[in-house]
């Protein structure tokens, strides 16, 4: 089985890449990235000299590209990562979003139709659902919740979701898309809240918090993300949306507040910081299908997992160091 993955020296790319070279040793793995900002080869390190791994920097965007390396490759399986992906950045500049996001998939269910596969799998998020409201626990998102997205990311991406359910439809293309919740844990960039604010307090930098930071979201593990992407893409049934999220919903600030716990470090590191614009209020997943048909269930607990990702950045020093100074 030779798989492609995009956007795979990202962050849920690369441990999904980890992920199926310690689960299928007779596959091949072709990971595809741009290396933005966000992607960072050092973390690909350990996988560099495995005789079924190949490494491609490549922009998905890239039409010419893409198809070249459909013909060396002939993948059977597409697992697509890659894209922006961070809100804040999304507000200050759309267009990228729209491009990556939407034409880069494009590109690549154009080179699935070309070529030829056994399934495409669209990486999405719980964000294409817009937000629930704080005094709601009992309303979760399903697969039929109506699409609502309210930034420009969560847009794009909503976007890519329907341009591959077009392709199911019209081309008859093997497809599956998974909406996940927010994941945390080893090789995130620190701009998103977790590792923003582990790297922070460790420096002993202030720990900004938007708004009153009650926002609320559902907390998953990438191990257990990657382990769901495993079971659709071999067992999920063509044409097929599945939610993904990790039963753990928390307030920002709790989540901030743990973190200094837990490094033993001040709350008066925290400091309150203007709202985002558009910013939703709550997240929160029902993965029941997942569950009823493929079995699937979160494995890590939160109060484990965010120990693991704390220990993670305290043991990998020069990995945080130098993607944050673009080394």
């Amino acid at each position: 089985m030779n798989i492609l993955v995009t956007g795979g020296a990202g962050f849920i790319g690369s441990n999904f890449i980890f992920h199926l070279l310690r689960t299928y040793p007779s596959y091949r793995i072709i990971c595809v990235d741009k290396l933005t900002y966000a992607g960072n080869l050092s973390t690909l390190t350990s996988v560099m000299t495995n005789p079924n791994f190949r490494f491609v920097k490549a922009d998905i965007c890239d039409r010419k590209a893409i198809n070249q390396l459909f013909e060396e490759e002939k993948p059977d399986m597409i697992v697509n990562f890659a894209a922006e992906s961070h809100v804040d950045r999304s507000i200050n500049n759309p267009g990228i979003f729209l491009e990556t996001n939407i034409l880069g998939t494009d590109v690549l269910m154009d080179a699935c139709l070309k070529y030829g596969i056994k399934r495409y799998h669209q990486v999405s998020t719980d964000e294409v659902y817009g937000d629930l409201p704080l005094d709601r626990p009992d309303l979760l998102f399903t697969e039929t919740t109506p699409l609502h997205p309210s930034s420009s990311y969560s847009s794009s991406k909503a976007a890519a979701d329907l341009l591959v359910l077009s392709y199911f439809r019209t081309y008859g293309l093997p497809v599956t898309i998974s909406r996940c919740s927010n994941n945390y844990g080893p090789y995130q960039y620190p701009e998103k809240l977790i590792p923003l604010m582990i790297v922070n307090a460790l420096n002993n930098q202030q720990l900004p918090v938007y708004g009153n930071g009650q926002n609320v979201r559902d907390w998953l593990y990438v191990e257990d993300h990657c382990r769901a992407i495993d079971l659709v893409i071999h067992k999920g049934r063509e044409g097929e949306v599945y939610n993904i999220g990790g039963h753990n919903e928390m307030a920002n600030i709790n989540i901030v507040k743990l973190i200094c716990k837990e490094l033993g470090k001040s709350e008066d590191l925290i400091t309150y910081v203007a709202d985002r614009k558009g910013h939703d209020l709550r997240y929160a997943i029902d993965p029941t299908k997942i569950y009823t048909e493929l079995g699937w269930l979160p494995e890590t607990k939160f109060a484990n997992g965010i120990k693991k990702t704390i220990q993670w950045y305290l043991d990998n020093h020069q990995w945080r160091e130098d993607i944050i100074s673009g080394v």
